[in-house]
């Protein structure tokens, strides 16, 4: 991690579970960490839990990855402050519970827009700055093993319906913008990282309980983004896939 030492990392999603996980991990590392979410307030509660000398390596800043000129604003903000970015984890996600056939369609829309198009948007601004400084940048994607299989919920009828659908077109996105990323003269590398169930706000209580201890901690998925920023610049670990020993799937 040495070489990423007071580089400027961008977290989406940064106000708790993974990606709260990855910001404290990265901040223990010594980088720079830029933490996005909608929820301001709990990026400022995550400043004020870690040990104050470190305070300072966390930047928060309010921001709806669904929304392209907010995404807009906080990369001009980001640029402005420390000339551009390094790395790049898009983590920011939503789930909504129903089948496909009957799920309101703003809450379709609204996983369409934050699990693709929020991706989007902050990987062009991204690598945007990466290219016009010529750094050797990273861009990693919090996907999902749902975005390799349409799984059923424990007790349930099937109910991923356009969250699969979605993670599908990260797995997608990250070997178009892999291709995209060498095809168009880059060093810049990209992971997709795809965690089975993980101890988040976004599983509900009932499913925990239908888990038990075969289930993921969102440290456990920080880890894997350590170890993959760990690699040497010339390593390209493409997908990892994390699952929970036991796991039903």
């Amino acid at each position: 991690m040495e070489r990423w030492i007071n580089k400027i990392a961008v977290v989406t999603g940064a106000s708790a579970g993974i990606g709260a996980a990855i910001v404290k991990d990265l901040v223990d590392a010594d980088v720079q960490v830029v933490g996005l979410a909608r929820r301001k307030e709990r990026l400022e509660e995550l400043k004020a839990s870690l040990p104050i000398e470190r305070q300072s390596l966390l930047n928060v800043i309010e921001c709806d990855v669904t929304n392209l000129e907010s995404v807009n604003k906080a990369f001009d903000e980001i640029i402005d402050k420390f000339g551009g970015v390094d790395i790049l984890v898009n983590n920011a996600g939503v789930s909504k519970v129903g089948q496909l056939v009957s799920l309101d369609i703003p809450d379709v829309e609204k996983i369409m827009q934050t699990n693709v198009m929020g991706v989007v948007y902050c990987t062009q601004r991204a690598f945007k700055s990466m290219k016009e400084r010529n750094v050797n940048g990273h861009v990693i994607m919090i996907n999902s093993i749902c975005g390799h299989k349409v799984i059923g919920i424990p007790g349930e009828l099937q109910g991923s319906n356009m969250y699969s659908a979605s993670k599908y077109a990260v797995t997608a996105m990250t070997e178009v913008y892999r291709q995209e990323f060498q095809g168009l003269g880059t060093k810049i590398t990209i992971t997709s990282i795809s965690p089975g169930f993980v101890d988040t706000e976004m599983i509900k209580d009932v499913w925990k309980k239908a888990l038990g201890d075969r289930i993921l901690q969102p440290r456990d998925i920080s880890n894997a983004v350590l170890y993959t920023l760990s690699t040497p610049p010339h390593v390209q670990i493409h997908e990892m896939i994390i699952k929970p020993v036991g796991e039903f799937f």
